[in-house]
Formats: C-alpha cells, structure tokens, sequence
C-alpha cells in the first residue's frame, strides 16, 4: 500500500486536530470545491463522479483543507449511494464545524442518461 492510500484508510475527519479556531468572529461564508469525488454504486460496484461544493458560514471553527481531501477521498472505495454519500458529508460537517449556516451541493456526473444534483442547505431543512 503506497502511504496516500494508507493517509486515506486511516484517517478519521471527526479528530479535533482536524478543525481550527475561528479567528473572525463576523459573519462571512467559505465556498470549497471539490470537483474529483468518487464513490461507487453499491448495486454495479460502477463508479460514480461528482462535484461537490460545500458553502459555510463558521461560527467557531474552520476544516484545515488537507484534512477535507482526506475525507473526500476516503469515499473513492466505498459502496454508497449518492444520496447517502451527500447526507453523510453534511452530518458529518455540521456535527464538526457547528457552523451557522452550511450547503452542500453534490452533482454527480451522468451515468445512464440520468443526472443528479442533491443540495443539503442547514437554512432550507
């Protein structure tokens, strides 16, 4: 196993070295994208594409970016549906971050003629 891959089936986002402090207590929004996740179908085993875009607005701490990839990229192997894998990235952010407002959209490549977008927004749910 070559060590990114070993980085990645180690790592645990939910690792408080993970998250810094909010250094700027006004109100202001983070976008991050994230244009090469992968998954795979849990039924075929095909492997899924998206884009995913995260938009958050801290309130005491901030994902140190490194650790955001990590986590993305933990999901390359994993058999989950693609709005199971949305639902996780966004509980598992906001149970974390605590932030005052997140979203995130996950738009996934096509595949059989069918194009999904799902959208997660903490202010719409």
């Amino acid at each position: 196993m070559k060590y990114g891959e070993k980085e990645i089936n180690e790592f645990n986002i939910d690792l408080d070295e993970h998250y810094w402090d909010n250094n700027h207590p006004k109100n202001y929004i983070i976008d991050i994208e994230l244009p090469e996740f992968m998954c795979r179908c849990p039924r075929s085993g095909y492997p899924d594409f998206a884009n995913i875009k995260l938009s958050y607005s801290p309130n005491k701490r901030v994902i140190e970016l490194k650790a955001l990839k990590l986590y993305i990229n933990s999901f390359m192997n994993r058999y989950i549906s693609h709005e199971d894998s949305a639902n996780e990235i966004f509980d598992t952010l906001f149970k974390n971050l605590e932030p005052r407002w997140l979203r995130i959209v996950a738009d996934f490549n096509p595949r059989g003629n069918v194009h999904t977008v799902i959208t997660i927004d903490s202010d719409k749910i």
